[in-house]
């Protein structure tokens, strides 16, 4: 009978480990709404050809700011995905900032000659704005209403071009629409 027990369990626990795993895969995968809208922090920053931008210059528009570092991985991988978006996402009223946390012009240029980013892409050199967005991890992406709010927070990388996560992108655009005056 102990001998039964013995064998059991660790099949017991293998299945629960692997049902876990598959569990967190899938959960990867969704893109849950914050608990309330808040007001995105105001930035100013530059993009590698030093042109300014603020997050006034996108009100209006549904807006996705990815925070990214060319020494991650995760948001290697995740990149063609966000591409594949903006270009899906191209004629609708969407923006989408790649925002580069802390490393300097040369390393920035570097990456993105060797891979491509398809949308803006701005310099946090000194990770100020990441603090007032409360990055955590990377990549770390938000998605903003056309009022301006962070609706969604997304640690980790995703598959941006999925029906599933442009369906709710584009959802976003015309519920701004009906908000409008």
């Amino acid at each position: 009978m102990r001998i039964t027990h013995i064998r059991i369990l660790p099949s017991i626990g293998v299945l629960f480990i692997s049902l876990y795993c598959t569990a967190m895969l899938s959960a990867n995968q969704v893109i849950a709404p914050m608990s309330r809208p808040v007001l995105a922090p105001s930035f100013h920053l530059e993009d590698p050809d030093r042109n300014a931008y603020q997050l006034s210059d996108f009100r209006g528009k549904v807006l996705i700011v990815n925070f990214w570092a060319s020494w991650c991985t995760p948001c290697l991988e995740e990149l063609p995905a966000l591409n594949r978006a903006r270009a899906a996402l191209k004629q609708e009223e969407v923006a989408m900032l790649a925002i580069n946390l802390g490393e300097d012009l040369e390393a920035v240029t570097a990456f993105i000659d060797d891979y491509p980013i398809d949308f803006t892409v701005l310099l946090d050199r000194h990770g100020t704005i990441s603090q007032r967005w409360q990055v955590t991890g990377m990549p770390t992406t938000f998605v903003v209403n056309p009022r301006g709010e962070l609706v969604y927070r997304i640690v980790g990388k995703r598959k941006w071009d999925s029906e599933e996560i442009l369906g709710l992108i584009r959802e976003l655009i015309s519920t701004g629409r009906s908000d409008e005056p």
